[in-house]
């Protein structure tokens, strides 16, 4: 089935917004087996938009609209499509009340111009938004089906999920049972993680099982779309496929699915009843943002020290008369976490040292991480370059740290390689 993404607005088309709606439908279209062919990108302007619509109609067998839903003059996606499918504009007196009744629930009056959300196609098919006003729809334009969503990205992924794949699927006739399987890595590169990963397909011969990646620094999604008859086809296909993905990946896999890197280590932590306080340079106290608000977190998580300064580090710490001067090391460091811990009783601190290369911010610039992981009965640390701008160097000292806590959590290397060799 040849698919099309039309993507409106002109904050859009003149890049005032990164266009992550894009992204997230067909990076979520790709897991379920639709491949998108066309995505185009336009601006508020009724012939542009109209022509965008024509061609798409000509070229695509279903086409997915974003944005362009809501009640202002410039919200032109109803009228556009009305004007495409030669039908009229008539108002959708069900949905007029689900939007009363949305504004009445909390405790508002609706304007007028929202009104003009229930104005759609008279052949359009209502596509529901349990969680917003703009109603979505779906026609017949020329040859191809369109669905209209908002551009609202919770909004979004709420229908794309519930309404438009399960739509998407029906026409295009593939199998409708389809399941997901994620592996969330760290320290290992794409490449690298395809090599060691060759042949996993092979494992179901009937081509069912596909392999696929997602890079986002400092993370690597391995992905595994599965097709099935039903759950229990999609289960048995699976089982071999991910015990292979896990023996051959092992310890770098830090999360699977849903979980996150900071989730596992909140678990953890609480199964033993542990507590954990946290020191951070350079990085902005991202480490700690990424587990103080977690639901939870108020049991485990005690403190948070950040700082630029050594000097300023050692001092908060209670490292009276400890000299700063000089490169940082994994000694200072370890010194560093014993110090926090004694100070604020945790079970577990975590120290992330970095020192920075001096002049200008390019490709080549980098940084030393200096890390440890204090308790009560000994301590661990790791010294690491990473390379590649201050904002390379941020974010993987962030994920660096939070890696090697699981790790220890887990009875793991903190410190680990895996050789094509030994793979």
């Amino acid at each position: 089935m040849r698919l099309e993404i039309i993507c409106t607005g002109d904050e859009v088309l003149t890049g005032k917004i990164v266009n992550t709606n894009f992204s997230y439908m067909s990076q979520r279209l790709e897991d379920v087996g639709l491949s998108v062919r066309w995505e185009t990108t336009v601006g508020d302007d009724r012939e542009s938009l109209l022509r965008a619509f024509q061609l798409a109609a000509e070229r695509a067998d279903a086409v997915i609209v974003n944005g362009g839903l809501g009640p202002t003059v410039d919200d032109l996606s109803q009228e556009v499509a009305a004007q495409a499918a030669g039908v009229e504009l008539t108002l959708n007196e069900e949905w007029l009340a689900r939007m009363e009744d949305f504004f009445r629930r909390r405790s508002r009056v609706m304007p007028p111009n929202n009104t003009k959300q229930a104005m759609l196609p008279v052949t359009a098919e209502v596509i529901d938004n349990p969680i917003g006003t703009a109603c979505g729809f779906a026609l017949d334009i020329g040859k191809a089906r369109f669905f209209f969503t908002p551009g609202v990205p919770r909004e979004l992924k709420r229908m794309l999920e519930e309404q438009v794949i399960p739509r998407l699927l029906a026409r295009s006739g593939l199998q409708a049972v389809i399941q997901l399987k994620r592996f969330h890595s760290y320290g290992l590169g794409e490449s690298h993680v395809d090599a060691l990963l060759t042949g996993v397909e092979a494992l179901v011969p009937d081509g069912s099982v596909k392999l696929g990646f997602r890079a986002h620094y400092p993370q690597l999604e391995t992905k595994l779309t599965v097709r099935g008859t039903d759950t229990d086809d999609i289960r048995r296909k699976l089982e071999p496929v991910e015990r292979e993905v896990r023996a051959r990946l092992g310890n770098f896999i830090l999360a699977e699915d849903d979980q996150t890197l900071e989730g596992v280590i909140l678990g953890e932590l609480t199964s033993r009843r542990g507590s954990l306080s946290i020191v951070e340079t350079f990085t902005g106290g991202q480490i700690a943002a990424r587990m103080a608000h977690l639901p939870g977190a108020e049991k485990v998580f005690r403190r948070g020290l950040v700082a630029r300064d050594l000097g300023e580090v050692c001092a908060a710490a209670g490292l009276e008369g400890t000299s700063p001067a000089g490169e940082i090391t994994t000694e200072i460091a370890e010194a560093v976490a014993q110090a926090l811990r004694r100070q604020t009783s945790s079970t577990h601190v975590l120290a992330v040292l970095i020192d920075l290369d001096e002049g200008a911010d390019r490709i080549e610039f980098g940084g030393t991480v200096c890390l440890a992981i204090s308790t009560e009965q000994d301590v661990a640390s790791r010294r690491s370059r990473i390379v590649g701008g201050r904002e390379w160097v941020r974010l993987g000292a962030v994920e660096m740290g939070l890696d090697c806590l699981r790790r220890y959590l887990q009875n793991l290397p903190v410190y680990e390689r895996i050789d094509f060799e030994k793979a």
